[in-house]
């Protein structure tokens, strides 16, 4: 139900714009997320990196401030997650999430890799 695009290899100060596609009922039903995962880490978790509520109410990690923007066109039922001044440690699976009344969902990941 949750599909991503957009990553991809950058050098670092670059920039990306991830993309997560979704049914029109995750659009008008759940709030929206992303978040990251890089195996190369020592448990590695899935963190946080920003939110997105049904009425556009949005959330960040503080690694996340000030460089990533979320922001979704309900429309197209797209969400996306724009990332500037990308930095080697952004390295990681970023995955799209839709927290709905019964559950919630993941994407399958699209891996963002950062060189420097």
């Amino acid at each position: 139900q949750l599909v991503e695009s957009g990553g991809g290899s950058v050098e670092a100060g670059g920039s990306l714009k991830l993309s997560c596609a979704a049914s029109g009922y995750i659009f008008s039903t759940c709030g929206m997320g992303w978040y990251r995962q890089n195996p190369a880490r020592e448990r590695a978790l899935r963190e946080p990196v920003s939110t997105i509520s049904n009425d556009g109410i949005t959330t960040y990690t503080d690694f996340a401030k000030g460089r990533f923007t979320i922001s979704q066109d309900k429309a197209e039922n797209t969400l996306y997650l724009e990332i500037k001044n990308l930095k080697v440690e952004d390295t990681a699976v970023y995955y799209c999430t839709a927290d709905c009344p019964e559950a919630r969902y993941w994407g399958q990941g699209t891996q963002v890799t950062v060189s420097s």
